[in-house]
């Protein structure tokens, strides 16, 4: 028996550490992972040579994110690649990232800002060292592409959601009475539930504001689109390739939310035991569930285009439901930067 139970315990252990070592590894320790064969220390590493690249494609628009790869060449021709979307054992946090154009994070993914007047006409570009092997480098251009299905949403806010119901309480059941034939007495009613509380009805939808849209072409190498989309205060700038770019611009009434559920009757409690037994008390009734909210007017779009984007309005979607139909209006519109 002693046997057996030492055994048990072993296994117990095993177990334990093996989930304790799973949760280090999941919290992101990298010595732990490092202990676990999950990852490599680079300066404990011999290394010839490295490269990066864009997994996710050779290029990035604005507003979009990329995740870089370094490969690593170890001298017997063994590849080492990069966590995240390399999938690798080499940590970030071993290698220094310096990007020119794009923002880079210590995860290895590189960022372009929305606004198109930081990347015009540049080619972003990152520069990756490694602090253990000073004699490495990897370079990596990154071109900026306008061929892209850019959206700009000025749709108004979800309705809030009702609250549910409180449940009604169960009504108490009933005294016991006595079954002894020579003295008899009945059981008591039980009580009655209680009702449950109504559903509270979900808020409106937000109404979505009037938006402005404003179109040129700008000619040169490259044909592209300059958009700006003004609404609320606040206006986001694009540049489209017309070639296989888009832009949508939605002004979608906000949704209702969602009625709140009504609560449960309580149930009725049981009656008493005796002669006779006592009856059973009546269930509550249950509460009316909330009514949805309703939706939000969609907002006015006004699209005002210079004459040569005619041939290209096709790339320009937009959605405005609860509102009126979009109005688009041919002017002269100069640059817009």
């Amino acid at each position: 028996m002693d046997t057996v139970c030492h055994k048990n315990s072993r296994a117990r252990c095993g177990a334990a550490y093996v989930t304790l070592a799973s949760l280090l590894a999941l919290s992101g320790c990298a010595a732990v992972k490092v202990k676990l064969g999950m990852r490599v220390y680079l300066a404990k590493v011999q290394v010839t040579s490295m490269t990066a690249s864009l997994p996710n494609g050779p290029a990035i628009a604005p507003g979009e994110k990329s995740p870089v790869m370094v490969q690593f060449t170890e001298p017997d021709g063994t590849i080492l690649l990069t966590e995240g979307k390399g999938k690798g054992k080499v940590m970030w946090q071993d290698l220094t990232v310096t990007p020119t154009v794009v923002t880079a994070n210590n995860k290895g993914v590189v960022t372009l800002a929305h606004d198109p007047r930081v990347s015009d006409g540049k080619t972003a570009h990152v520069t990756i060292t490694v602090p253990s092997h000073p004699d490495l480098k990897a370079d990596l251009d990154i071109p900026i592409t306008y061929d892209y299905n850019f959206v700009s949403n000025f749709s108004g806010a979800r309705g809030s959601d009702g609250s549910n119901g409180s449940d009604g309480m169960a009504g108490s059941s009933g005294n016991m009475g006595s079954t002894d034939p020579n003295n008899p007495s009945p059981g008591g009613d039980g009580g009655n539930g209680t009702n449950g509380g109504d559903g509270g009805d979900g808020g409106n939808g937000g109404n979505a504001p009037p938006v402005q849209v404003r179109v040129t072409l700008r000619t040169g190498a490259q044909l592209l689109l300059q958009a700006s989309v003004a609404a609320a205060g606040k206006t986001r700038l694009y540049l489209i390739d017309p070639r296989g770019g888009a832009l949508t611009v939605t002004a979608d009434g906000g949704p209702g939310g969602s009625g709140g559920r009504g609560g449960r009757g309580g149930a009725g409690g049981s009656g008493g035991i005796g002669t006779p037994n006592g009856n059973n008390g009546m269930a509550g009734s249950d509460g009316r569930n909330g009514f949805d909210g309703s939706p939000g007017r969609g907002g006015s779009i006004t699209v005002t285009y210079d004459p040569q984007v005619k041939p290209y309005l096709n790339i320009i979607h937009l959605s405005n439901k609860g509102g009126p139909t979009p109005v688009f209006d041919e002017a002269p519109v100069a640059p817009l930067w």
